[in-house]
């Protein structure tokens, strides 16, 4: 009789346990940069505690070094400021993206953001399904009441960053890595192009797109094509795939041959050191999700806006950690284009 107690005990705890995984939620909330899980969820008493702002990443991942990174920590300032609660869901792949998304939705969060051109989709058909939820897309335009858009003028930063490559390559030889060939980031080999083209017509920039975000071992293989060809400045828009654009640079460092890469989205000198990082194409994508969603704390959330941030809003540009590798005259030089490109002088196409 005890041993049958004693079983059907055992047998009731598995089945109990068993319940409990079955109903855990996917939720990510362990913050990347150094953060202890729980400090992106304090509240109190201050205006934004009652809130809870979401973010679905695309498949570049939270810690891509990149724009899901800055989205991210830009949503835990906003928790240190406001007092608002953030999460966010990793997408793994884009099948991800529409149960991610209602994931936070049906949960009634606040606000959902969803970062990446590639969600575009996605955020659209969650966005007409769900016309209460309140919505932001970086990179892409969805157009419905309960969605703000953000986008970048990633052409007239590249540009800046294609004349500072146009005069400081030794050997007339550029490369560009992107990710996925997608609008967004063919604006950015548009500008880029065009940059290097403006102060250096005898250059050569040779494109390889690795189609994908998430792949550092591709990246690391198109440099080192690159590379061997001579090129010795690349410039990559490619989120954590560039990382391998990085990785092939510092290895080269340690032969002994020195070559430069031009980082994106965020100062990658910070990340990646000096000694290989030229300059970076900064796209200002923590002020964007810091804006709208301090926006909708002061209860003056626009659905149905969309944003354009180029130089003239200071939304891309180059890093002030630029000065460490850039010479002095090639800055003023970037800053004459700026100037020219803000004033409409120059008109920089987007393909």
């Amino acid at each position: 009789m005890k041993k049958w107690m004693s079983a059907s005990l055992i047998l009731m705890l598995t089945f109990a346990l068993a319940l409990s995984g079955c109903g855990s939620k996917p939720e990510t909330t362990t913050p990347p940069a150094g953060e202890k899980p729980g400090d992106a969820a304090a509240g109190g008493d201050k205006p934004g505690s009652k809130l809870t702002i979401g973010m679905i990443t695309d498949v570049g991942g939270v810690n891509d070094n990149s724009f899901n990174q800055s989205a991210w920590e830009a949503l835990q300032k906003l928790n240190k400021d406001t007092g608002a609660n953030v999460k966010y869901l990793q997408s793994k792949n884009d099948t991800e993206f529409i149960p991610n998304l209602n994931q936070m939705v049906k949960s009634n969060y606040s606000l959902t953001w969803g970062i990446g051109f590639i969600i575009g989709d996605a955020m659209k058909t969650v966005a007409q399904q769900n016309p209460n939820a309140k919505l932001g897309i970086i990179d892409n335009v969805v157009e419905a009441p309960n969605v703000v858009s953000v986008t970048f003028a990633e052409h007239e930063g590249s540009y800046l960053t294609g004349v500072v490559a146009g005069l400081m390559t030794k050997t007339n030889k550029i490369g560009f890595v992107g990710g996925m060939e997608i609008p967004v980031i063919k604006r950015f080999e548009a500008g880029f192009k065009a940059g290097v083209a403006a102060v250096n017509p005898n250059a050569k920039v040779t494109i390889n797109y690795t189609g994908a975000f998430d792949k550092p071992d591709l990246g690391k293989a198109a440099a080192a094509t690159i590379y061997n060809d001579g090129a010795d400045i690349v410039f990559h828009a490619a989120g954590a795939t560039g990382d391998g654009v990085f990785n092939e640079a510092k290895d080269r460092l340690k032969n002994n041959k020195k070559v430069w890469v031009i980082g994106v989205d965020k100062d990658q000198s910070l990340t990646f050191g000096d000694d290989v990082t030229l300059t970076s194409m900064m796209k200002r994508v923590d002020t964007a999700v810091y804006q709208v969603s301090n926006d909708l704390v002061n209860n003056n959330f626009q659905g149905g806006k969309v944003l354009t941030l180029g130089l003239k809003e200071n939304g891309v540009g180059l890093p002030e950690t630029s000065k460490k590798n850039v010479p002095e005259d090639v800055l003023k030089k970037v800053e004459e284009y700026k100037q020219k490109i803000i004033s409409g002088e120059i008109k920089v196409l987007t393909q």
